[in-house]
């Protein structure tokens, strides 16, 4: 009977052992599994998962909108006057929601489209309707003077006063967003009179992507590989800053390491960028990794000194010293347009100051990606900007004449938003989030059942020999003082 103990609990922790190995072995074995499926639905082809969701957007993109208006139009130009700015909105837009077009594969696994812009009314979603007024910077006024020579100028004055044009204008949120016909630019007999903050929108697009798909090299997948044709920029004029690195933000390489940069090119603002790890975080029941643009994004060059070649103005950034802004008149055509973070986060004091309205907080105001990192989607994004116009003192345009310091003024901050939706992240959990923890409460419970079951296996045999020792024992003690009582 003993031995039959013995035999059992043997095998009982041979098999404990093995189930314990075998939970082991799994670890990467489930892992590997897990790596190979993502791989082969990543990849941006037809007939895949991955190239369903990149066609057109799975859940619904909003473009928020708030609006500065000018309160006191007049001061300003006519005493030179502290500009008071109260922002309005959001005005929210549904954007991004046409499929891409011209769609072609490539023979060396990249693939070329466009990304038609388009931008619907949400009511619902705003404060207010497109027919409400603002008071805003008049565009071609502040802006021509920069583009125009100075033989020109007078010109430009004549068509400003012929038209009663001044320097601030009062016109509906739509006319200021997407565009108007301006009386002085139709004045001074331009081939396209229109202007607006983000004129033209709608039926454009900001140039073909050619993109990595990932097929071959899954590190590469949504990589830009050429933009409107070219490998790099040609606005910055340096081979740094006219780099074109990353995705365009939607989607990244699968297998994400937070400890390394997010690389992404915005043409919002014609250049790369790069965000780093802020937090974990969980959406919707699904693990996220935080990355955040962080401030020395568009800090100086005295802090940060890469960003040495995107200062193009010396003289209006204080010897390049001011921080906080971007001046991306070298893709607008020479209109003085600076980018920064809404209401000059992260920025020079000076920025702040010379506005009043001006309150940044990093919640409100900060450009963030919420990423799945086994896949690499973008589960929930804020990219957060906004617009300025450099207004410069002229002595030849008579509305400019009273302004007394060069100013960065602002027109309008947006945030362009996605969240993925509850079905969405169902799916994502069905399909990923729950797989994995499948395998990880299968690896655990054979681990933990196998080390369980060895465990006492081994102790049972320990007791049972340590049984039978005393047992052997006790029958030696006896046999003995029956010998010594038979002697005598």
């Amino acid at each position: 009977m003993s031995c039959n103990k013995n035999h059992l609990l043997t095998a009982g922790a041979f098999i404990g052992g093995l189930l314990a190995i075998l939970g082991g072995i799994l670890i990467p074995v489930g892992n590997s599994i897990i790596e190979d499926n993502v791989k082969k639905e990543a990849v941006i082809e037809n007939g895949t998962v991955a190239y369903e969701n990149w066609v057109l957007a799975g859940v619904p993109v909003y473009r928020q909108f708030w609006l500065f208006n000018v309160n006191n139009p007049l001061e300003i130009t006519q005493n030179g006057s502290k500009p008071i700015l109260r922002q309005k909105g959001p005005y929210t837009y549904r954007v991004r929601y046409l499929p891409k077009i011209n769609i072609t594969a490539n023979l060396n696994n990249t693939i070329s489209f466009l990304q038609p812009y388009c931008a619907y009314f949400e009511p619902g979603l705003s404060v207010g309707t497109e027919e409400d007024n603002i008071t805003f910077l008049n565009l071609a006024v502040a802006g021509a003077p920069s583009i125009l020579p100075p033989l020109l100028l007078p010109l430009l004055n004549n068509a400003i006063k012929q038209t009663n044009s001044s320097l601030f204008q009062t016109r509906t949120v739509k006319e200021m967003l997407w565009g108007y016909e301006d009386p002085v630019l139709k004045q001074l007999r331009l081939p396209d009179p229109h202007t607006g903050v983000f004129y033209p929108y709608n039926g454009t697009a900001d140039g073909y992507y050619n993109i990595f798909t990932g097929r071959g090299n899954i590190e590469k997948l949504g990589i830009i590989d050429r933009w409107q044709g070219k490998g790099k920029l040609t606005t910055w004029q340096d081979p740094y800053c006219d780099m074109i690195n990353g995705t365009d933000g939607s989607v990244f390489p699968p297998f994400i390491d937070k400890r390394k940069l997010l690389d992404f090119f915005s043409s919002d603002i014609c250049r790369s960028v790069s965000a780093e790890y802020e937090s974990s975080r969980v959406l919707k029941g699904i693990p996220v990794y935080r990355f955040m643009l962080p401030s020395k994004t568009f800090a100086s060059p005295v802090d940060n000194p890469e960003n040495k070649c995107y200062c193009k103005d010396p003289r209006f950034t204080r010897n390049c010293t001011m921080a906080g802004i971007l001046d991306i008149s070298g893709c607008k055509e020479g209109m003085p347009v600076y980018i920064s973070l809404p209401h000059f986060l992260y920025g020079s004091e000076a920025l702040k100051e010379a506005i009043d309205g001006m309150e940044p907080n990093e919640e409100e105001h900060s450009t963030f990606l919420d990423v799945e990192p086994v896949t690499g989607i973008s589960l929930n994004v804020a990219k957060r900007l906004q617009v300025n116009i450099a207004v410069r003192p002229s002595s030849q345009i008579e509305v400019l004449s009273n302004i007394k310091e060069p100013i960065l003024f602002p027109l309008v901050w947006l945030n362009e938003t996605a969240t993925v939706d509850d079905a969405t992240a169902e799916e994502l959990k069905g399909a990923l989030i729950s797989t994995m923890d499948l395998l990880e409460t299968i690896q655990m419970t054979l681990i933990g059942c196998g080390c369980v079951i060895f465990l006492a296996c081994i102790i049972s045999l320990c007791v049972l020999k340590k049984n039978k020792t005393k047992k052997y024992d006790q029958s030696k003690e006896m046999t003995d003082k029956g010998i010594s009582a038979n002697h005598f």
